[in-house]
């Protein structure tokens, strides 16, 4: 970590600067599909998300953070934590996926995702989480290949929702 970054885990008391980071990190990378919402299906999205927040983290489902560069917050991630059956390659079942890595443009290119990510993964392998998963963007990719995340073959996603 570098000198003026400070990484926090975020909690229900941090609620609004939580759905302020989420709905900002939507913003973005859902940019052309919220032209095509309403104000009110946008809100709607923002009280799930708080729903999501209030259940998970008071059950420890989902551990937030931010991080600050010089007291200003300048990105945050998150991580899920769940059991899927056990099997060989993870004898507990117990997973996690990282998600919404996102840092702000001022402050990119400075290793400050890598920070989060680091941050993220230690505290899923705290909960014995013995597989971790994500998503990427193009953009993102070259860093999870950096700290060891490897392509799944054979992985598919069904979109139930149109």
């Amino acid at each position: 970590m570098t000198n003026n970054t400070l990484i926090k885990e975020l909690g229900a008391d941090d609620m609004e600067l939580l759905l302020s980071l989420r709905m900002e990190v939507l913003s973005n990378v859902f940019s052309q599909e919220k032209k095509e919402l309403s104000d009110s299906e946008w809100d709607d999205i923002r009280k799930e998300n708080e729903k999501y927040y209030r259940e998970e983290l008071e059950k420890g489902g989902h551990v937030a953070c931010a991080i600050y560069v010089s007291g200003e917050p300048a990105g945050c991630g998150g991580v899920c934590l769940y059991r899927e059956m056990p099997s060989p390659d993870n004898h507990s079942g117990k997973c996690a996926y990282l998600m919404n890595i996102y840092v702000r443009n001022t402050y990119r290119r400075q290793g400050i995702a890598k920070e989060i990510c680091n941050y993220l993964i230690e505290r899923a392998r705290e909960e014995g989480a013995e597989k971790i998963y994500l998503e990427s963007s193009d953009m993102a990719f070259e860093l999870y290949r950096s700290l060891g995340f490897e392509d799944m073959n054979g992985y598919l996603k069904l979109n139930t929702v149109k």
